[in-house]
């Protein structure tokens, strides 16, 4: 099989790979055309059927396995396909395993850190409510695991939810180190739970798209939601204590604008929104320059970058 994080320009391909989604866009001339994601466990690619009504074109929908015959080519920077025969695929011809992308890290390992970070909380209240969800609640710790962090934008494979929460952890323990001012135990519980509400946000692989609650609510009040619900089962949990730590889910993403239901009113809002937005803005660009393959020049505009990118020399 042909792996799409070894696709070259020039490099014809014949394999089955999972059609994420399908459109009908039109030419600016307004002849139909369909563009595709494609996707196997190395990641995705943008693909174009030009010719609707070739004989080589067969019936099928998005999340379908389909047989595919196409061209590598580069537009803007990153590989895309141009695709001459497109079918969907039998049974036999694929391991659905190949195309569910998964974190190059090790998830056992990564849930293993998170474990030991709960540990460290001195916090008794917030070392209870963090165990009651990640060690004792193994349901969730199941979900958690499998999840992304994202729909496309950064962390989008099976273990990006847990990456994605390690990653700010950490950086957020950096901080507390950093900035004795910061209530640590407070602001790593806030960064363990500042997602948890993609778990319900985002529907499981291979789909991996906004579900109903995740359309109506999002993931940073379905996250407080499901921080306060445990909370109320607590018995003798400070109510003080409970609002700052939801404030701080409530605020993680910093501004209104971009979907904060409060801007950062207490210090450890503000580091956890500091910490998420470096790793998601860290991710989305490696993410976008692996995807460039050996391109060394501008890979064009990326709108969640707002920024035109290349590689660094050297």
């Amino acid at each position: 099989m042909k792996y799409i994080n070894t696709f070259r320009e020039g490099m014809h391909v014949s394999d089955v790979y999972l059609c994420k989604s399908k459109q009908i866009a039109l030419t600016k001339a307004g002849k139909e055309y369909g563009s595709l994601i494609l996707q196997d466990k190395t990641g995705t690619v943008d693909a174009k059927i030009w010719d609707l009504g070739s004989p080589g074109v067969g019936s099928f929908e998005a999340l379908d396995y389909v047989y595919v015959d196409a061209d590598v080519t580069v537009f803007q920077g990153s590989h895309q396909l141009n695709v001459k025969r497109i079918r969907r695929a039998e049974d036999v011809e694929y391991i659905p395993e190949d195309y569910l992308p998964v974190s190059a890290k090790s998830i056992d390992q990564m849930y293993g850190e998170l474990e030991a970070y709960i540990a460290s909380l001195k916090n008794q209240q917030l070392r209870s409510l963090a165990s009651s969800f990640f060690i004792e609640d193994k349901r969730f710790a199941k979900e958690f695991k499998a999840h992304s962090a994202a729909k496309s934008v950064h962390h989008g494979f099976v273990g990006g939810l847990l990456e994605h929460t390690l990653s700010v952890v950490q950086l957020c323990d950096f901080f507390a180190g950093h900035y004795p001012a910061l209530n640590r135990d407070l602001l790593l519980t806030a960064a363990m739970f500042h997602d948890i509400g993609k778990t319900k946000e985002l529907s499981n692989f291979p789909e991996n798209d906004y579900t109903d609650a995740g359309q109506l609510l999002g993931h940073i009040v379905i996250g407080s939601q499901m921080v306060m619900s445990r909370i109320e089962k607590m018995p003798g949990f400070p109510p003080k204590l409970a609002a700052e730590l939801v404030h701080c889910i409530l605020a993680h993403h910093g501004e209104l604008e971009y979907g904060s239901p409060k801007k950062p009113a207490l210090l450890e809002a503000l580091a956890l929104n500091f910490a998420d937005n470096t790793d998601a803005k860290m991710e989305t660009m490696l993410e976008a320059l692996k995807n460039g393959g050996d391109n060394k020049g501008w890979l064009g505009f990326n709108r969640f970058l707002d920024s035109n990118i290349r590689k660094t020399e050297g």
